[in-house]
């Protein structure tokens, strides 16, 4: 059975793809439960929870599916949603320079070691995923916080944090049984995000 809604020719190399409101932005992180269920309990993360060290956040559910691996690797075992404002995601991505050198994007090594010396994110495009966890010949974007970012993001930038565990599990099972139909209907509307040439401009080497 194919996977219609995941299947798309038009989409371009490398697009942030997100469920959003016209204020904020879900992302997607997975942490052992001694921290994602205190998050999820009470909204915000835990003092036990590293600010002064980078954290990555997912967009995209079903990348974070590969990465946890339905929540079943060890210390991944709660997913979180984790609602941010888009003011914050924004800053992020404007402060941001690639994880990696590109000869298209920076004069010289130098250049980008600089930058990621200075930056307080950086971005690193990864193949979008399928149901099955299949790269797709597409990209979807992580997004590294550090220096005052991840301070930022848990207590400035956090709206709300729910455990979605529960709807991983639901995704797995269905996949597994293969009814991708049914898995589909139950994935988070991701849409594409409004970020232009002001927010990606270096970040799409």
């Amino acid at each position: 059975m194919n996977e219609p809604s995941r299947r798309l020719t038009d989409e371009p190399a490398r697009r942030i793809r997100a469920l959003h409101t016209a204020d904020t932005i879900t992302v997607y992180q997975a942490y052992a439960p001694r921290i994602g269920l205190p998050a999820a309990r009470d909204g915000r993360f835990p003092a036990e929870w590293k600010r002064d060290r980078m954290t990555w956040i997912k967009p995209s559910f079903l990348w974070m599916m590969y990465r946890c691996g339905w929540g079943l690797k060890e210390d991944q075992e709660t997913v979180l949603a984790v609602e941010i404002t888009r003011e914050g995601f924004d800053w992020a991505l404007r402060n941001a320079c690639l994880s990696h050198y590109d000869s298209d994007v920076h004069t010289d090594q130098a250049d980008w070691k600089r930058q990621l010396r200075s930056s307080p994110a950086r971005v690193q495009w990864d193949p979008e995923r399928d149901l099955r966890l299949n790269p797709l010949p597409y990209r979807s974007l992580q997004l590294g916080l550090g220096g005052e970012a991840p301070r930022l993001y848990a207590d400035e930038w956090t709206v709300s944090i729910s455990d979605v565990t529960p709807l991983a599990h639901r995704i797995h099972a269905l996949v597994r049984d293969g009814d991708l139909d049914a898995a589909d209907r139950l994935l988070p509307e991701e849409r594409p995000y409004p970020a232009g040439q002001d927010l990606l401009g270096q970040l799409t080497g």
